[in-house]
């Protein structure tokens, strides 16, 4: 039976979750199926675009996002901290940039006078659109239902475009966040839809290849800010160079046609994270079915169980012999 998706989060444990959701029937509506002759890949672009476009509204960061034929993955941080400190003026900014709102919340951006009622109204519209903000069941219902409504419309057809519900885990630690990152950005490769992380179209790693290029790192996505250190910025503790090795390593390593080895830049990371190099390869190939829930090392996890009142631990053994060394 599926889980309320407030028994799967807690930011108190961990801000990183990796979503995942599919197509109905796993259909290539994406994509170029080869069953009917017809080609969809244009909705790739579709979906690579407005994931982008909600980085920009809601307080949630992207770390990793692929877009294949009949599903997407997404890494993502949600910053509650941000949405804590955005005034009620910036939230409904914020909210407005992507949604409607209220007569009253115009009002309200505008600095129109309300009546004690109307303000009344308006701050608890700003309470729910705060909360909504930093929701990821919201973040993926905002991803999905405009591409659905622009596909039943190319198609002239009404119904289900995605599967009824997303696919959520909780990534407990900086292992299972950069396992689970390589794991989307290597998707392409491993489906034999690329040869290289930078001819993978719609992903992150394609993206974080063409601005490193440029000695820079994407706007769009949560960078890499390096070691941790005083006063360190939001980020992913680790160097964006060592990070795009690993996994052009990686996808090396697991191409069949490709002789590839890990490297000594990549060997460090490992190191750090204390994760063998044949555990690195099974994960970042097999990360979907080794893991069903919450990803991380032991205390980790039953922090997080214990938090949600979780009378079990789903996949500890998974997690202790792949991410423990």
């Amino acid at each position: 039976m599926a889980r309320p998706r407030q028994t799967i989060v807690s930011l108190d444990d961990t801000p990183y979750y990796h979503c995942c959701s599919r197509v109905v029937r796993k259909a290539f509506l994406c994509g170029f199926d080869n069953s009917t002759g017809e080609n969809f890949e244009h909705r790739r672009e579709w979906v690579d675009a407005r994931i982008l476009e909600l980085a920009t509204i809601f307080a949630i960061d992207i770390c990793a996002y692929v877009v294949m034929s009949n599903h997407l993955h997404v890494v993502i941080k949600v910053d509650a901290d941000k949405a804590k400190n955005w005034s009620d003026k910036d939230v409904l900014i914020q909210w407005h940039k992507g949604f409607k709102g209220t007569l009253l919340t115009h009002k309200f951006v505008k600095g129109e006078d309300l009546s004690e009622f109307e303000l009344k109204t308006a701050n608890d519209s700003i309470i729910q659109y705060r909360q909504r903000l930093i929701d990821i069941s919201w973040f993926m219902r905002s991803l999905s239902e405009p591409i659905a409504r622009m596909a039943n419309k190319e198609d002239k057809c009404t119904g289900r475009f995605w599967e009824g519900r997303f696919k959520s885990q909780a990534l407990l630690d900086e292992a299972a966040v950069l396992a689970c990152m390589a794991y989307v950005d290597l998707n392409p490769i491993r489906a034999q839809m690329a040869t290289t992380p930078e001819s993978s179209d719609y992903t992150s790693i394609q993206r974080r290849i063409n601005s490193a290029i440029k000695g820079e790192q994407p706007a769009e996505l949560l960078p890499f800010v390096g070691n941790e250190r005083l006063n360190m910025p939001n980020g992913l503790m680790f160097s964006v160079k060592d990070y795009i090795v690993l996994v052009e390593d990686t996808g090396r390593i697991i191409r069949e046609d490709k002789r590839g080895a890990i490297s000594a830049s990549s060997q460090d990371i490992l190191n750090r994270l204390n994760i063998p190099a044949e555990n690195w390869l099974k994960i970042t190939t097999e990360f979907g079915a080794l893991f069903k829930g919450a990803v991380g090392a032991l205390p980790a996890l039953t922090d997080y169980c214990e938090h949600l009142d979780r009378k079990r631990r789903q996949g500890a053994s998974n997690c202790q012999r792949w991410l423990c060394a």
